[in-house]
């Protein structure tokens, strides 16, 4: 039998593509199916918000990745003034803008990126073994959820990062955020599309390097170290 891995937020699957290299079945969670022509996600989905799901229905799976949704981190480490304003108000329970429709309180903000260390700990306890955990975010969620143990270009990673990681200088696309925001655009977005072309590059924009995720993937495949408790 393969190992089970489990892909939280799995999006179009970036971690999933390195997984299946690597010998790996593969059951995806997302609260949406993303379809773009040839590019959609490549194993088994699952459509669940992955706050509804507890860890103990992944006791048999042998590595959980995840790749929360990293919006409103992108958003306020960029250079503006309402960005800034944002993470004052978060910080410092100063004035939102009048506009502003997003997180209000840390826990809020911070509620994906722990939910996937809960389910980690929920199948822990079922399994009565360690399963690891690894989290990919921006650089710019590190204020609210802590340093990162290791980054491949602008992928950050939370959680069992195995000590020997590939050096990487983003290889397959920058996570800049400019897609998701109407202030800022990179220019592999499409400008001209606030619908399917947008959320397209915006998928594609946010998948894992394949040799991110392939090294990972067989790391974990036959363990030599467990790199401790995820922070």
């Amino acid at each position: 039998m393969k190992p089970l891995a489990i892909d939280l937020f799995c999006g179009l699957g970036g971690w999933t593509d390195g997984l299946l290299a690597a010998g790996y079945d593969v059951i995806g969670f997302d609260n949406e199916r993303h379809e773009y022509g040839v590019h959609k996600y490549p194993a088994q989905l699952v459509l669940q918000d992955v706050r509804t799901l507890h860890g103990s229905q992944f006791k048999d799976a042998a590595l959980i990745v995840a790749s929360p949704p990293c919006t409103e981190f992108s958003y306020m480490a960029m250079p503006w003034t309402r960005a800034k304003q944002i993470a004052h108000a978060l910080s410092w329970q100063g004035e939102f803008p009048a506009d502003y429709s997003g997180s209000r309180t840390i826990p809020a903000l911070t509620e994906l990126f722990r939910a996937c260390f809960r389910i980690q700990r929920e199948a822990i306890e079922a399994a009565g073994h360690h399963i690891p955990l690894v989290v990919e975010n921006v650089r710019g969620a590190q204020p609210w959820v802590g340093r990162s143990r290791w980054c491949y270009g602008s992928f950050h990673l939370w959680g069992d990062v195995p000590a020997l990681m590939p050096k990487g200088r983003n290889p397959d696309g920058r996570k800049m955020g400019g897609d998701w925001f109407d202030q800022s655009c990179p220019p592999y977005a499409p400008r001209r599309s606030k619908g399917t072309k947008r959320r397209a590059a915006s998928a594609l924009i946010a998948k894992i390097p394949f040799e991110l995720s392939r090294h990972i993937a067989q790391t974990w495949l036959t363990p030599l170290e467990a790199p401790g408790a995820p922070q």
